[in-house]
């Protein structure tokens, strides 16, 4: 169902004009310049005589070639590789009790949203398969002003003060003197500059995990990450935190299929979220909140307001609100997902900020941000930035200034204009910032509160599964066997220590070093005003050792849908047409999609003498790319067994656990290539030609995404 071209039914009238007020439709229109002037020629400069000099009068060139030259704006320094979509929001029950913001009240009222997700280190050149975490920014158009709820596929960050910021992405980013590595945090200055920054150990501990490799930006959670405030109408206060969760469940890719998807398909991600949108397969999330009463702000054994910590699950329970779709695609890559500015302070009533110290530095650095790139404060009328709320200041004139003021009044007070536009009043919707008391000294420090890093890394690993264990102990060895200073690996083992013992040994087994004795307490850099770490960082104990929400694969079951996954039919000539329609059309009932490849496109013949159209050749299609693997029944598929394309297609699938059914000859083609089918429960075969229960059992281990298990049989 093609409908990315189309009027957006749920965008609110306000919007859809916005969007389509500068849309340019060329259908049977002549070619012009910027003012409207018909062009006659637009394939030769104006010269003096046909190979004499050209002229400098030539207008249009000077229009056309200035234009080219400054079609690119600065990147973002950070979440410059992007996609996104357009969509609405609609709330399942009124949230009054909490929150005055009307978008979280009316469950009649459908906001449209546009939703940027990014990877954080690399370029916009830059693959979407990089171990980093995702941002993930929803703008919401309301009724009261936009507004942008600017978060990641994580629920905590990597520090505790924004001061610290510009240093994190500086060490993360390519070493300055050789521009290298791109889009990779395996590299010295990221872990010289974590080796001493132990604040940064929980953060690791996640970016460390499955969560970086997401195998579809539909099927990865979001977070708001910091503490915000919902105040009601009563002017009452309660904490909040933020949580989109994927109606696809959350699945991963492995480390060494995300490096071959980046060679294979570098836009894997956006391709996968465009096609999705496309198909109609419209990508959904459902807003959940943890809500915290002001009275409890100090309960809890961290601190609220400290951006790296999360409030497990156990002890406030996420609850589910409303539900986000994303239906369309942006119809101009540039004018939507690279213009798009986002900014934690665009609030509405009813939302306020919270004292978290690395928030209150993103409130500033935002708007500094905007001002960079988009080059003008005007850049919230861009049509994807402007609000479908009236809009009416006395702000005037700067760079690109579209709206056009009447009247000849732009300050307030003012008699000459009747005193407008006027000061809304609370109960005419201005807003005011929560009236929190504040009695303190001017200080550069750092609350005591803030000073345990440990705890929660150690959470968040004990919640794990072994295979998820495994995998952070593996990433941490490659990163960490990427590093050529010897001393910030043995400082890295230090920090782990306090995390897990026996992942530390896994780590130093695997870069060849011994885990340092007498192991002391790192210094905490930053937190006095002489940096010598007089606030030693604590390990304080949790009044919970382990959170199941925490896992993905422990989360596994709650959403087992197959639905838009990829599923590879390794054909050739001779194939069992029934094999292949019996499987395919299962797989379409559950809402996925069979792939036909074989060795060549166009159509080949199965053994019953009918034609079957394919999709992909074997020279062109990679295992990584797909989500299982099936091998059809048929004469002509033992052919298969001496193409070296499908072994690696085979092997790949395997090595990646991914679930793998085959029937009739098929099973030939895979004993050929894997010694241990009748032994691997990830493997289903059926003897049987056409086999229905076989496509039963498939789609139900297909539903568990991968066959971790088979990591320990490799």
């Amino acid at each position: 169902m093609k409908n990315s071209k189309k009027t957006n039914p749920d965008l609110s009238d306000a919007k859809q004009r916005d969007l389509d007020v500068n849309r340019s439709n060329a259908e049977n229109q002549f070619l012009t310049t910027d003012q409207g002037l018909k062009i006659n020629d637009n394939n030769n400069s104006l010269k003096a005589g046909e190979r004499g000099p050209s002229l400098l009068e030539d207008f249009i060139l000077r229009e056309k070639i200035t234009n080219f030259d400054h079609e690119r704006i600065p990147e973002r320094i950070v979440h410059a590789r992007g996609s996104a979509a357009h969509g609405h929001f609609e709330l399942y029950k009124t949230m009054e009790k909490y929150t005055k913001a009307g978008f979280l009240n009316d469950i009649k009222i459908k906001t449209p949203v546009f939703v940027r997700f990014s990877t954080v280190a690399g370029s916009r050149g830059s693959t979407d398969l990089a171990r980093d975490v995702r941002g993930f920014a929803v703008k919401f158009y309301t009724q009261e002003g936009n507004f942008d709820l600017v978060g990641n596929n994580v629920p905590v960050f990597f520090i505790q003060d924004a001061m610290k910021f510009p240093d994190l992405i500086h060490a993360v980013k390519p070493e300055p003197h050789h521009e290298m590595p791109q889009a990779a945090s395996a590299h010295d200055t990221f872990w010289d500059f974590i080796s001493l920054m132990p604040e940064t150990m929980h953060m690791i501990m996640w970016v460390m995990s499955d969560r970086a490799l997401p195998r579809s930006l539909r099927m990865m959670e979001g977070f708001g990450v910091h503490t915000f405030r919902f105040i009601n109408d009563k002017n009452e206060s309660h904490f909040v935190k933020f949580h989109w969760k994927p109606k696809l469940g959350t699945h991963a890719v492995a480390w060494d299929e995300a490096q071959k998807i980046s060679g294979k398909n570098s836009d894997f991600h956006r391709q996968d979220l465009w096609e999705a949108i496309e198909s109609g397969n419209f990508p959904e999330w459902e807003l959940g909140v943890q809500i915290i009463p002001e009275a409890d702000e100090h309960k809890f054994d961290f601190d609220l307001l400290d951006p790296t910590k999360l409030v497990p699950e156990d002890l406030v329970p996420v609850t589910i609100v409303g539900k986000m779709v994303l239906n369309k695609n942006p119809d101009n890559f540039f004018a939507e997902t690279e213009q798009v500015a986002f900014h934690p302070g665009h609030i509405v009533p009813g939302i306020d900020f919270s004292n978290d110290p690395l928030l209150q530095g993103r409130l500033f650095s935002y708007t500094d941000t905007q001002l960079s790139r988009l080059g003008s404060p005007n850049f919230h009328e861009i049509p994807i930035n402007r609000t479908v709320a009236p809009m009416h200041n006395n702000q005037r004139d700067g760079h690109m200034r579209q709206e056009i003021a009447v009247g000849r009044v732009s300050y307030h007070p003012n008699s000459l204009g009747n005193g407008c536009p006027f000061q809304a009043k609370i109960d005419e919707g201005g807003f005011a910032s929560f009236n929190e008391r504040i009695d303190a000294h001017k200080v550069r420090a750092r609350s005591e509160s803030f000073s345990d890093h440990f705890s929660q890394a150690k959470l968040f690993y004990n919640s794990q599964t072994q295979v998820e264990q495994d995998h952070i102990a593996n990433a941490l060895s490659f990163e960490l066997g990427k590093v050529e200073t010897p001393a910030i690996r043995e400082r890295m083992l230090g920090l782990l220590s306090f995390v897990d013992s026996a992942l530390t040994a896994t780590v130093a087994k695997a870069l060849g070093i011994k885990v340092p004795v007498d192991i002391q307490k790192p210094i905490n850099h930053g937190v006095g005003a002489d940096d010598e770490g007089k606030q030693e960082p604590t390990d304080k104990k949790q009044s919970i050792e382990s959170s199941d929400a925490l896992s993905m694969l422990k989360n596994a079951t709650i959403s087992n849908t197959i639905a838009t996954r990829q599923i590879a039919f390794l054909c050739a000539e001779g194939v069992n047409a029934a094999s292949v329609k019996t499987m395919k059309q299962a797989l379409k009932n559950a809402g996925a999609k069979a792939i036909i490849i074989a060795p060549h496109l166009g159509t080949i013949v199965s053994e019953e003498g009918l034609e079957i159209p394919v999709d992909q050749s074997y020279r062109i299609a990679s295992s990584v790319l797909f989500d299982g693997v099936f091998i059809p029944g048929g004469k002509g598929i033992i052919a298969l067994k001496d193409l070296k394309e499908v072994r690696e297609f085979i092997n790949d699938s395997y090595n990646h656990c991914k679930f793998i059914a085959a029937e009739a000859q098929g099973i030939k083609v895979l004993e050929d290539k894997i010694e241990k089918v009748k032994k691997d429960s990830g493997i289903i075969t059926s003897e049987s030609v056409g086999d229905k229960s076989l496509s039963v059992s498939f789609i139900k281990a297909l539903g568990r995404h991968r066959f971790w298990e088979r990591e320990k049989m490799l």
